[in-house]
């Protein structure tokens, strides 16, 4: 008998410090055998899992909140298996841990709606072909530099690039990234395996 995968609801649960609501979550990767790769370049053969978010047009990487019965690393392996519907094994570098407003709070003053998130590369080792919010959330694999140009938030970047200097000790960084106007809310990277530590304002959800 199959057994029916359900996501968490609720924030019964949900770990606080400080005033803010932590978040984990990952950028799922596979790294493709099959590409043409005359130079060798092993950027090229890196590929990350974007999904959709319900009534928006833009891609994002899986996360959510973190609960007080879970490690972080469980936390965001989770939210993977729950958003993307994929497994696999979480690298032992933390790729960045960003602060940041919750789109809902943006407008409030002081510290409401403040979330730390802890973002994880994942080596993806399976795709569930239905997993619990798929209703929600759709996916698809895209190499670093489509990827990039899709990352809608400064932090995506940022976690990008770690990922791909993490992985194959190159960054990824093109000279242009398409402007998206949109009220703002603060961002702050608190600390990064693969980038220096920036401050930057950017729309977030959480």
């Amino acid at each position: 008998m199959t057994t029916t995968l359900q996501a968490r609801t609720g924030r019964e649960l949900q770990r606080y410090e400080n005033h803010f609501r932590l978040v984990a979550g990952c950028i799922p990767y596979r790294l493709k055998q099959n590409v043409e790769n005359p130079t060798g370049d092993s950027l090229s053969k890196l590929e990350v899992l974007m999904i959709t978010s319900p009534n928006r047009h833009d891609l994002i990487f899986p996360k959510g909140g973190w609960d007080n019965d879970e490690t972080v690393d469980q936390a965001a392996r989770r939210e993977a298996l729950e958003e993307a519907g994929v497994q696999g094994t979480i690298h032992d570098t933390l790729l960045g841990v960003w602060e940041f407003k919750s789109k809902s709070k943006q407008n409030l003053k002081g510290q409401e709606g403040a979330c730390r998130g802890y973002i994880f590369a994942l080596e993806v080792t399976e795709e569930l072909e239905l997993w619990p919010e798929q209703s929600s959330h759709d996916r698809k694999w895209l190499n670093v530099w489509e990827a990039w140009k899709l990352c809608r938030y400064d932090w995506m970047r940022e976690a990008l690039n770690s990922i791909s200097v993490l992985l194959t000790g190159k960054p990824v960084r093109l000279l242009t990234v398409p402007e998206i106007s949109e009220n703002t809310s603060m961002f702050c990277l608190v600390k990064s395996s693969g980038t220096k530590c920036v401050d930057s304002a950017i729309n977030a959800l959480c």
